[in-house]
């Protein structure tokens, strides 16, 4: 019992610290595109590609860094990811030209590609689970509530201001220190349970871009990736040049975003446990394109505010289900491999800042909205393909047959209500 306790205690652990560090995060990144249009005077084309470089480049790392949290433990991987990241903070605030600057937002946006699937991969072997899903939704509620406030501290302390750098930098470093310092209380095997086979990280990574419903799960989670991942990287600049006090409007909707994730989390968490994680995913990305389409038809404040509560009841929709499908077809052995692997969907974290501002450059608002519509109706039929699948007959090879209770079944779990 003090075992299970322990172990709830330090997912709790894992949750505030997603929440505080991403206040950090939201009260500085959330403005990377602003400021680099208004102190750099840079245009929508270019602001997109070098937002994206560093995910694009993220998107590369992030399955070698999920396998081998598999071989050498999360806990080494997230400390150095979050120590990185606090460097790249303060390199962003103390950066006097582009190339510096963009030098250190591309190690900040790798450091974290990495730090999202190996975080994930240690809530899954902390928590038991029958509670993943709850407490999936909770970290992702505190992940938000950081963005409900962090825009907020970033207005009332200057848009993007070198002391705010320097602050998120410090909070990163002590998160790290933190989670250094405390002993992660694994889950403990049955007696008599044989261990997974000692396979390299090429191995494990290979094994898990093997499995087809991953990869249409990698090709659906990319197109999300692209319309919500970096949404404020292609929306700021459209608000700022088309509509009359842009930048504040920017302000109030993404804390419009973390307000609604706050108050509507617990809601779309019992859906998701009723309709099933695909479900909800499909009706999260139908969500996610009338949201666009409210974006593109409006014209002001409140026209924007209630596309972006749309647009927000679809994320919070689609986040935990996306968790729960990859978890679904992962094992205790090579969870590490299949959060890192599926990370290569953050691909669209380049994709979609580079195409939406290529598109909002060369046709206005319609075409980027109606691109990310499409994205969105794409990424519904790829998931619902993808469950479909059956699993690779290779992984038997890889997981022992008295560990088979970890293995998701054809049904994943059951989450296909």
């Amino acid at each position: 019992m003090d075992h299970e306790k322990q172990r709830l205690n330090y997912v709790l652990f894992l949750v505030a610290g997603a929440g505080l560090v991403n206040v950090a995060r939201a009260m500085t990144l959330s403005f990377l595109a602003i400021k680099l249009q208004q102190t750099f005077g840079l245009g929508p084309a270019m602001i997109g590609v070098l937002l994206g470089i560093g995910p694009l480049v993220g998107a590369v790392a992030a399955p070698l860094a999920g396998s081998l949290s598999d071989k050498v433990g999360r806990k080494t991987v997230l400390t150095l990811t979050l120590l990185s990241m606090a460097l790249a903070m303060v390199g962003m605030g103390i950066a006097e030209t582009v190339l510096a600057f963009c030098l250190a937002q591309i190690v900040a946006a790798v450091a974290i590609a990495i730090n999202e699937p190996v975080s994930r991969a240690l809530m899954s072997d902390v928590c038991p689970e029958p509670m993943r899903l709850k407490y999936f939704s909770w970290r992702y509620t505190a992940i938000n509530f950081g963005f409900a406030v962090g825009p907020l501290i970033g207005i009332a302390a200057g848009a993007a201001s070198t002391t705010l750098f320097i602050v998120s930098g410090i909070v990163y470093a002590l998160f790290a220190l933190a989670l250094h310092l405390l002993k992660v209380p694994l889950h403990r095997p049955a007696a008599g349970t044989v261990g997974a086979p000692k396979i390299s990280v090429l191995q494990s990574i290979r094994t898990a871009i093997r499995d087809p419903r991953l990869a249409f799960f990698v090709g659906g989670g990319t197109l999300l990736v692209a319309v919500h991942g970096q949404w404020s990287a292609t929306l700021a600049p459209y608000l700022a040049g088309n509509i009359a006090g842009g930048v504040e409007i920017f302000a109030y909707i993404v804390s419009i975003n973390g307000v609604v994730v706050l108050l509507g989390n617990p809601f779309a968490r019992r859906f998701i446990e009723r309709a099933g994680a695909l479900n909800a995913l499909v009706i999260g990305c139908l969500l996610f394109l009338a949201g666009e389409l409210g974006f593109l038809a409006s014209g002001g404040l409140w026209g924007l505010a209630i596309s972006m509560a749309v647009f927000t009841i679809g994320e919070i929709l689609v986040i935990p289900s996306e968790y729960m499908l990859v978890d679904g077809i992962a094992n205790d052995h090579n969870r590490g491999s299949y959060f890192g692997a599926h990370s290569f969907s953050t691909v669209g974290n380049f994709v979609g800042p580079t195409l939406g501002g290529l598109m909002l450059g060369a046709f206005g608002g319609p075409g980027m909205f109606l691109l990310f519509a499409a994205f969105a109706a794409a990424s519904a039929v790829l998931f619902s393909i993808g469950t479909r699948m059956p699993p690779p007959r290779a992984s038997a090879a890889f997981t022992p047959a008295t560990a088979s209770g970890d293995m998701a079944g054809p049904h994943l779990r059951g989450l296909y209500a």
